[in-house]
């Protein structure tokens, strides 16, 4: 039997892991919370990271392993190897301006040719951008630029801030590694020539930066007891291979943030930026679509109408298709698909027969898929064949959620078992090394 490790390095909490290659079977797991906010200490994910793998019983006997993680996050180090600051998380809208500027500086043609993306608040790029016009002497300092998943990655390996224990006596940022769907998600990164765009980096940061190096699908590196280590994906990627999506396959995410991504041959050059040509950590393509409004969206109705979560199923269920006319549009946090980083949210259509418990319920539902429809049409406009909708994320537990997506998808939709997919995902990877040897 031999056993990898995969972890979920996500915005709430570390998921862990341990799969036994031979079954496939989840044989361990374990978790750890992140610390709330946009703004947060990396150290906190690497001592979340470390009581998850604790609570999984450890990885002594691991063949082999693979990290997972929130996308775009940015990790800042000196040439010590420190974290100059606190990590801007991907939804950490503070950088929209940034992001606008590059934008007109650029043009968003030419910036979806070059990239795949078209900046927002969420990307490394607009928050590089935003260190170097808020705080220049932390843009000063910054000797290498790293992602949630690349940072841990390195960290797990052996490596570390000079002094921190059991790291070399020097930093190793060349040591840096990370993957093609994450790198895909920076926005100085080409997807079509798998190569980092120093232009557009300096124009972000005000200078030139080590980057970590973009491993292939099927490369690793070794940690220091000699155990292979994996590229590891973006939290979207990650699932996409946990759930084993395939071309014409669409993956519905319901988390924190809600994703729509498909796997597809080609890579998408979207100048409206509504869809980020992001890579795959197959080797294909994942054109993705991102709201920052999903799951939280049913949350905030439940505590509205002093219910839990299967009350508001039943109460949703209750009402007719449409709401009798109320219609919520959920902007509680503003939003990245449409772009509006400062919207709020507006609930329409109430009157005296309209406004009640139920509706409201049924509105809260079909406002939140409406916004992942709207990303399925996106990507329809591209030319992405979709052939089903696989529903995954905490939202997908909703039965009103499983009954109503069909709905408003207008696509076939599968609901796997629950399961920590992200995660699964790694392990895949790790054990496709595995199996490699």
């Amino acid at each position: 039997m031999a056993l990898v490790l995969g972890v979920d390095s996500s915005t709430q909490s570390c998921k862990v892991v341990v799969v036994d290659t031979a079954t496939g079977e989840v044989v361990r797991s374990g978790r750890a919370e992140h610390p709330d906010g946009t703004s947060v200490d990396p150290d906190a994910w690497w001592r979340a990271l470390n009581a998850a793998i604790a609570d999984a019983g450890g990885m002594d006997d691991v063949q082999a392993w693979s990290i997972g993680g929130q996308q775009h996050g940015l990790v800042a180090l000196d040439t010590d190897g420190r974290v100059i600051r606190d990590a801007l998380l991907w939804n950490d809208t503070r950088s929209a301006d940034a992001a606008a500027d590059l934008v007109d500086e650029f043009g968003p043609e030419a910036l979806a040719e070059r990239t795949g993306l078209v900046p927002v608040a969420s990307f490394t790029i607009s928050k590089l951008r935003w260190l170097r016009d808020h705080e220049p002497d932390n843009a000063a300092r910054v000797a290498a630029v790293a992602l949630p998943h690349d940072w841990l990655t390195w960290r797990l390996r052996g490596f570390g801030p000079v002094g921190s224990p059991g790291a070399p006596a020097g930093p190793a940022l060349d040591e840096l590694v990370t993957d093609r769907s994450d790198a895909s998600g920076t926005g100085y990164w080409n997807p079509a020539t798998g190569a980092y765009d120093r232009e557009l980096l300096i124009a972000a940061l005000g200078h030139d930066a080590l980057l970590p190096r973009v491993l292939g699908a099927a490369e690793s590196v070794a940690d220091a007891r000699g155990r292979a280590v994996a590229p590891g994906a973006g939290d979207n990627a990650a699932a996409a291979l946990g759930v084993g999506a395939g071309l014409g396959d669409v993956v519905v995410s319901i988390g924190t943030s809600g994703t729509v991504f498909a796997v597809h041959e080609e890579r998408a050059v979207d100048p409206s930026g509504i869809v980020a040509g992001f890579a795959s950590a197959d080797g294909h393509f994942l054109p993705l679509v991102c709201t920052l409004n999903a799951a939280r969206v049913l949350d905030v109705t439940a505590r509205l109408l002093g219910v839990d979560h299967d009350e508001l199923s039943r109460l949703a269920l209750s009402a007719s298709p449409g709401a009798e006319g109320l219609r919520l549009v959920p902007y509680f946090e503003g939003e990245r698909t449409p772009n509006l980083p400062d919207a709020t949210a507006t609930l329409s259509g109430m009157t005296l027969a309209s406004t009640t418990r139920e509706n409201l319920a049924r509105a809260a539902v079909e406002g939140m898929l409406a916004g992942l429809g709207a990303g399925l049409d996106a990507l329809r406009e591209l030319g992405v064949p979709l052939r089903r909708a696989v529903l995954i994320g905490g939202g997908a537990q909703s039965a009103a959620v499983r009954e109503i997506a069909p709905l408003v998808l207008g696509i076939p939709v599968e609901i796997p078992e629950p399961g920590e997919y992200v995660a699964l995902g790694a392990a895949r990877q790790a054990a496709a090394l595995v199996a490699g040897r």
